[in-house]
């Protein structure tokens, strides 16, 4: 294709981008404003220049974006080979390369999240620290940060720590070395080990810096330290260094992601080109118009001016249910009537939420009116119990080292080796310093292993050496040897030769076709190796089926780099979005609104944000709080339908009201589409703004904001979110009177009252217990005494 037809139908902000060869550049890309178009082009166009494909490299976040920029390069310029990928996969590969140089052999695992926690575990043991104020899952997330900050366990010792990552810091040196027994790395691991053979070897530096003279960094804004160290080590001879990213969505800020790197992108590379893509291609006017309004209140961002010139649609919805039942039940009913009316279908629609304990109520009715969904989680599949297994047995073939794939393999299927037994294997695996496997071979050593148990572990070895002995063979083969000479396929018919055994059954043959994908796309390079590496750095996006079958159920985090003609942001509430944990930290807290942003700009055609008065938490129904983001919205250009007539009445034990003004505003949602104040007598209009009295009544918030320029009398985010939050509380019923539907308030209900219910007919109140939406009723009726959860009966309180 010629340097023209590459340029046909950009912009001229794309154009320019495109048309960069040499030094950095930065490209702020906007949602839906063609950046993977534009970085497929600008390496076609590299390649059109005369750059060798070899000497560019392009690095995603997500291998579902690394294979569409592989699909679109081969339309472009059919068959070169320019390296896409994971930052993860890239240094994974570099990595295999240099293995010696970090006490490691080339044919390493690599350890998911369950399996490192349970090296963390061991070497809990191992190191003999106690864990009666903390976890070893905390210990576990206390490494992986250090990791991420580039601290390796000899600088992280030497620091002055908090109580938790003190306890980290004596375990973090075990950790490791187990991994280099075990000849196995974490995920982290792939990253701090890159970075630090790129600082301390400069000659191998030098030469990966002219091997990749041209590279490229897809989302910059969500790399952590590490991934930044490595990007700058390879681009100091030649700093043709390329990122492309929207401080706007940020989102990662969890796991070690830092903003400040794109933001001071231009300050790294003062010689840096900067082109600003703000024209959005995906979503309607409308929709960008709210995103936008929403995200101008982060203050550490790069400013843009984001339009479209796609035709108008229809008004952003804001709904507010009652609780998530009614919720969910109203997300299905608009996607049933949009099949019907519009012509819409299954794969049109997606529905975010801030976590994944959000959607067993959206499960339950899209299931009940038979409506196909999906739950967008590819690392899910991975986790199953049969899965992994097998997984342990691959590993296991491919490293014999690897102690937490023999762990787990040793006795599954049953073998008639015992916890005892395994222990002693560890212990003396330990004492010698050899892998698992190694003890295994030396099971006649071990004294306090019995002679039964010896014999077992012999004849585990045998079925080892036998499966291992089919390792050059393609890995679908490999993995059919295993099932059928490990005796697994066996053991998943035993265990239940109906519905559970056949879904175990199911999912195993889906394992297959994946190994069998795995060697189809791979004929000549594929490996055991190789495989292991792709299901290791499997992500959730992965999994998603674009084939249009179903409704996409994910999270914010998940939705990243997808776009659907309708969405659904379910639980917009205060401690959900924004997470309680943002709520005394800025920083999290402007993340939490960009996470909002993303999901809102996900949307092509039809988007619909929804809050409720009470939600299902933890067993409880509990108050909800409309989410102070919703006060930044513009709302008078939104349409806002309340789903059920305003209740005049409160559970006094659950009124907040007095601790606010009489005169504050109620927050009430009307479909009229506008916003004000409601006066005494009680108007269906609302209004978003909290009431300075309001303000007063919450303790002050001391949060360090010394690298965040404001004016003095401006409130925190923290604080004017407390502040919103408070204008909402006066038309929060109690979870429990909302739940009911009643025609009075759970304290109506006294000993001596008379009720009616459907069932039982008749009856008379004889004791109440509990408070709350855990008010408890025993009710005698004629056929005996009943206990009611007030909350959730069904009763009609009969006049004295």
């Amino acid at each position: 294709m010629d340097a023209g037809s590459l340029l046909r139908g950009m912009t001229e902000a794309q154009s320019q981008a495109v048309q960069h060869v040499e030094g950095p550049l930065l490209v702020l890309a906007g949602p839906g404003s063609g950046k993977t178009r534009v970085v497929t082009h600008r390496i076609a166009n590299l390649l059109h220049q005369g750059v060798p494909d070899w000497q560019i490299a392009a690095l995603t976040f997500t291998n579902k974006a690394a294979d569409e920029m592989q699909l679109r390069l081969e339309r472009l310029a059919p068959g070169r080979e320019v390296w896409m990928g994971t930052f993860h996969r890239f240094c994974a590969q570099l990595l295999r390369r240099h293995a010696a140089m970090v006490g490691l052999k080339e044919n390493y695992s690599i350890l998911d999240a369950k399996d490192s926690l349970v090296a963390v575990k061991r070497a809990v043991q191992l190191a003999g620290v106690s864990t009666s104020h903390t976890s070893p899952e905390r210990i576990a997330n206390e490494i992986s940060s250090a990791k991420n900050q580039l601290l390796t366990p000899e600088i992280l010792l030497s620091q002055n720590l908090n109580p938790l990552r003190a306890v980290a810091a004596q375990v973090y040196p075990v950790y490791q070395r187990q991994l280099l027994i075990a000849n196995a790395v974490d995920f982290d691991d792939l990253l701090l080990h890159i970075a630090n053979l790129l600082r301390q070897n400069p000659e191998m530096r030098q030469q990966l810096d002219a091997r990749f003279r041209f590279l490229m960094v897809d989302e910059y804004q969500d790399t952590n330290l590490a991934q930044y160290a490595i990007v700058r080590a390879l681009s100091i001879d030649h700093p043709n260094l390329s990122v492309t990213g929207d401080p706007d969505q940020s989102i990662y800020g969890w796991r070690g992601a830092d903003v400040n790197n794109i933001l001071d992108f231009e300050k790294d590379y003062p010689s840096v080109t900067c082109i600003r893509l703000e024209q959005n291609f995906r979503s309607t006017p409308t929709i960008l118009a709210a995103a936008d309004h929403l995200i101008q209140h982060n203050r550490r961002r790069k400013a843009k001016r984001l339009f479209t010139d796609n035709l108008d649609g229809e008004m952003v919805v804001l709904r507010h249910f009652v609780n998530n039942y009614q919720e969910a039940d109203g997300i299905a009913e608009e996607i049933i009537r949009a099949m019907a009316e519009d012509g819409a279908s299954l794969g049109d629609f997606a529905i975010f939420c801030r976590t994944n304990s959000l959607t067993r109520s959206l499960e339950h009715s899209l299931r009940s009116r038979s409506v196909a969904y999906q739950i967008v989680s590819g690392v899910a599949f991975y986790q199953r119990a049969e899965i992994k297994d097998l997984i342990a047995y691959l590993n296991l073939i491919n490293n014999p080292d690897h102690d937490v794939a023999l762990g787990r393999v040793i006795n599954t299927p049953p073998r008639g080796i015992g916890a005892k037994t395994v222990e002693h294997l560890q212990r003396y695996a330990d004492q010698q310093a050899i892998p698992m496997l190694e003890a295994c071979r030396e099971v006649d050593q071990i004294v306090d292993i019995k002679k039964r148990g010896k014999t077992m572990i012999k004849k585990f070895v045998d079925m080892y050496d036998l499966i291992a002995s089919k390792f050059a063979v393609p890995v679908m083969d490999q993995l059919k040897f295993v099932i059928e000479k490990s005796g697994y396929g066996k053991h998943l018919d035993a265990i239940d030769k109906e519905s559970e055994g056949q879904s175990r059954r199911e999912n195993v043959d889906e394992f297959v076709n994946a190994a069998s994908e795995y060697d189809r796309k791979n004929p000549e390079d594929g490996s055991l190796e190789g495989f292991l590496e792709q299901v290791a750095l499997i992500s959730d996006t992965d999994a998603f089926d674009d084939s249009g079958q179903a409704v996409s159920i994910m999270t914010l985090h998940a939705c990243k780099g997808l776009e659907f003609p309708r969405v659904f942001i379910i639980a917009v509430e205060d401690h959900l979005l924004p997470h309680e944990r943002s709520r005394d930290d800025e920083a999290q807290f402007e993340e939490e609104r960009r996470l909002l942003f993303v999901g809102m700009t996900r949307a092509e055609q039809w988007l619909q944000l929804s809050y409720c008065k009470s939600r299902a938490m933890r067993g409880d129904l509990r108050p909800a709080i409309a989410s102070p983001f919703l006060n930044e919205l513009p709302l008078q250009d939104m349409r806002q339908i309340e789903s059920t007539p305003r209740q005049d009445w409160f559970d006094n034990e659950f009124d907040q009201s007095s601790q606010f003004d009489d005169d504050m505003p109620v927050f009430q949602v009307s479909d009229r589409g506008s916003a004000s104040s409601a006066d005494s007598s009680g108007d269906d209009s609302f209004d978003f703004g909290a009431n300075q009295a309001a303000v007063d009544e919450f303790p002050e918030i001391q949060q360090d904001t010394s690298d965040v320029q404001k004016p003095a009398d401006e409130p925190s985010p923290s604080e004017a979110a407390k502040a919103k939050a408070a204008s909402f509380l006066n038309s929060v019923k109690t979870a429990a009177d909302l739940a009911t539907g009643a025609s009075a308030p759970l304290t109506a209900y006294r000993k001596g009252s008379r009720v009616m219910h459907e069932s039982y007919g008749e009856g008379t109140i004889v004791k109440v217990s509990g408070r709350g939406p855990k008010c408890v009723a025993k009710i005698a009726f004629a056929d005996g005494e009943h206990d009611f959860r007030l909350a959730f009966a069904k009763l009609q309180l009969l006049d004295d």
